[in-house]
């Protein structure tokens, strides 16, 4: 069943042009019974938002800037989030923003018990990436909608791709991880290292490297192999990998 998230959206930190894709996103996560977008709107830099906000049934709340020099909306949504959370009606929350100033509410929500997904720009510092569960990169989602219908197994090739490029201190990152949940032999279930993945490194995510899917990230590195596995049952291919043998061998701590 799907857990019940209460999404909260810094209306003056995010761009609006994403909004649906952001949305479809935040679905594969659970339920956004609770949809809010914060900021002034008296200002001109949210119009852009004005006409997006009934299409996704998101409720805007009114924060004027009291203060010049202050963020009144990082304000009402800290304290709106804490009311939702002793309200009880939520499982989780999804945190709209490339603000650090939300760090200390991701930490806050998650030692209550609650799941955080955080959505923002590539600029977002990395104390609110890791406060969070797992962190979601806009750009992705702009990829994907430029992109459909998306490619299974491949990279884009398209010099406009604004990808990141995996480099060997990824790899490394990923043959570590593969190592910590290895059986003897060296096979680790692709399961459990996606898992692993992203309790290490929250924003970790296939797609900021142009794939759909960690398999297909997988097979593109020389330095790994897989190996398909029927279940228990006989119904489904279970996927493993290893760390080919002609690579270093990592030491178990």
């Amino acid at each position: 069943m799907d857990i019940k998230l209460a999404v909260l959206i810094d209306g003056d930190n995010i761009p609006s042009a994403y909004v649906k894709e952001m949305m479809e996103e935040i679905a594969k996560y659970g339920n956004p019974t609770i949809k809010r977008i914060y900021g002034d709107w008296t200002k001109p830099h949210l119009n852009k938002w004005k006409n997006l906000l009934l299409e996704n049934a998101i409720t805007p709340i009114q924060q004027y800037a009291y203060t010049v020099g202050k963020n009144a909306t990082d304000s009402a949504m800290i304290i709106d989030a804490m009311d939702i959370l002793y309200s009880e009606k939520v499982d989780g929350f999804c945190l709209v923003s490339s603000d650090s100033d939300f760090t200390r509410l991701a930490t806050r929500l998650r030692e209550a018990g609650m799941k955080v997904y955080g959505i923002g720009e590539k600029k977002t510092p990395n104390p609110f990436i890791v406060a969070c569960d797992k962190f979601i990169y806009i750009e992705i989602l702009k990829n994907q909608r430029e992109e459909r219908p998306l490619e299974s197994s491949t990279a884009p090739t398209s010099p406009k791709s604004d990808y990141d490029t995996i480099t060997q201190k990824e790899i490394n990152f990923i043959a570590t991880t593969i190592d910590d949940v290895a059986d003897d032999d060296g096979w680790a279930f692709l399961g459990d290292v996606g898992s692993l993945l992203q309790k290490k490194q929250p924003n970790f995510d296939s797609r900021n490297y142009g794939f759909q899917k960690l398999t297909p990230l997988i097979n593109s590195i020389s330095a790994f192999e897989t190996e398909r596995r029927e279940d228990s049952k006989g119904r489904s291919k279970l996927i493993y990998v290893k760390l080919k043998e002609d690579q270093p061998k990592r030491k178990k701590r």
